[in-house]
């Protein structure tokens, strides 16, 4: 093979990369955004309909679509245009070899053990709070109008950030790696009509960023101590404090650990069927 056709070649395959790579970053932003799902579902309808049109030779039909075909970008990005900005920012926040701190076994189990008895305590005392902690993509815009702290992750800082008539009680909490950054930040509360219309504006606004973002929230209720966290768009409402530590334990994990793990399982259940 000439260098030419490999230089083609190279140019064909890392060009059919970088589409997938869009692709795939779009939809997984698309897949949080409820809105934006249904601007997607529509398209795909729209789409169905001009097949079955041109099937049964429907003209009035057709001449319909023609028309929604040429303006309909123009009137989606107008209509739309927070939702498609919304995901473009999430894109452009995402990097791709992420920007947290890897934490440590036991930086992590440290971690875990001060956020723990700071969420014991708020739960027993029914004190509401709200710690994100950040992970691959920024929390940048959320940092910068909060109050700064830079200070450890401690039980006593976290309870005392979050005691009623505090100056940093209503707002949330962001951790980075195992620092807490700021206090009193303001989230945007999740817009998705199927949740529960019982939840307050402190699970909302938690709902609202792992929708937006890939972080982890971690919330306690004031009316009723209730415990859960919200991950990847969805919501785990009203977990025990065990169940609360695993799943909080298990989102921290580094992904390469988490792929290590489960290989050693596949290799303790192969010789176990040697055996």
């Amino acid at each position: 093979m000439s260098m030419q056709a490999l230089w083609a070649l190279t140019t064909k395959v890392l060009d059919i990369c970088v589409v997938w790579l869009l692709f795939y970053y779009i939809l997984k932003n698309i897949k949080n955004n409820v809105k934006m799902i249904l601007i997607v579902k529509g398209v795909i309808l729209i789409f169905i309909i001009e097949i079955i049109s041109k099937i049964f030779n429907l003209y009035t039909v057709g001449i319909i679509l023609e028309y929604i075909f040429e303006w309909g970008p123009l009137a989606i990005i107008i209509i739309f245009q927070p939702e498609i900005r919304s995901v473009l920012e999430s894109i452009g926040r995402t990097q791709l070899l992420g920007r947290h701190k890897i934490l440590t076994v036991d930086e992590r189990e440290k971690m875990v053990c001060e956020i723990m008895e700071a969420v014991e305590y708020l739960k027993k005392n029914r004190i509401g709070a709200l710690m994100v902690i950040e992970r691959d993509i920024s929390l940048q815009e959320y940092i910068e109008p909060a109050t700064k702290i830079y200070a450890d992750v401690s039980s006593e800082l976290l309870s005392n950030l979050f005691f009623p008539n505090s100056p940093l009680h209503d707002g949330g909490v962001i951790i980075q790696g195992n620092r807490i950054t700021c206090a009193g930040s303001v989230f945007k509360t999740s817009m998705d009509p199927t949740v529960n219309k019982k939840l307050g504006t402190r699970h909302r606004a938690a709902l609202g960023i792992a929708e937006e973002s890939d972080a982890l929230a971690l919330i306690v209720s004031e009316e009723t101590g209730k415990i859960s966290i919200a991950c990847d768009g969805d919501l785990n409402y009203n977990l025990t404090l065990d169940e609360f530590r695993l799943r909080l334990m298990d989102e921290l994990k580094p992904k390469a650990e988490i792929f290590y793990e489960a290989d050693v399982d596949n290799e303790e259940e192969g010789e176990e069927e040697d055996e």
